[in-house]
């Protein structure tokens, strides 16, 4: 079964990676790949919300970053040396290498995680503009796979790290404003 499931990965890397190249993603994907590139993205909308966006954009800031501050030490500190999958980039032949080949392990995808991650936050903060919000998590993550550093489940991981950690710090935002609110309204009544 395992090994059945490995060989679909290495199928959807090879096919992703190989069989849809083409110059204009030759191109986008390793700029949209980029570290500094995603991380200036996230950047300037951090700094947009925060100006435009009141409380609901400081709110969104600060679970945006507690997200991103969960999702990438679990990601590179417990699961990449729990699970040892080796990248694509240093254990197959015949990779289209777009960038460097990356750490050791690739399971699952940092990228990906945080990407999604701050994605998911936004997209509840801000529903107007998810479609925005979600193309940039999917381009970023289906980056990963193109330009040969990254399985396609590596990135399916991450995906779903990025949206366990980005639900967790919702919910836990909508618990302890609840429970400020009860407080707050009971204050009020006491004082009445």
């Amino acid at each position: 079964m395992i090994s059945s499931i490995l060989q679909i990965d290495k199928f959807l890397f090879y096919f992703i990676n190989r069989s849809l190249a083409n110059p204009v993603f030759d191109w986008f994907m390793p700029f949209i790949t980029k570290q500094s590139n995603v991380t200036i993205l996230v950047l300037v909308i951090l700094v947009g919300i925060l100006l435009f966006g009141k409380k609901r954009g400081r709110i969104a800031a600060t679970l945006l970053l507690l997200t991103i501050a969960t999702t990438d030490p679990v990601c590179y500190r417990i699961l990449k040396p729990t699970f040892k999958r080796i990248r694509p980039s240093r254990s197959l032949e015949d990779v289209r290498l777009l960038v460097g080949r990356g750490g050791k392990y690739g399971f699952p995808s940092n990228h990906a995680a945080n990407i999604t991650g701050a994605m998911i936050i936004l997209i509840y903060f801000f529903r107007k503009y998810k479609y925005y919000f979600a193309t940039i998590a999917g381009l970023v993550s289906f980056s990963r796979i193109y330009v040969g550093v990254h399985y396609p489940f590596d990135v399916i991981a991450g995906i779903i790290v990025g949206i366990f950690f980005a639900v967790f710090w919702i919910a836990l935002w909508i618990i302890i404003s609840n429970h400020l609110e009860k407080q707050q309204k009971f204050c009020l009544a006491i004082k009445e």
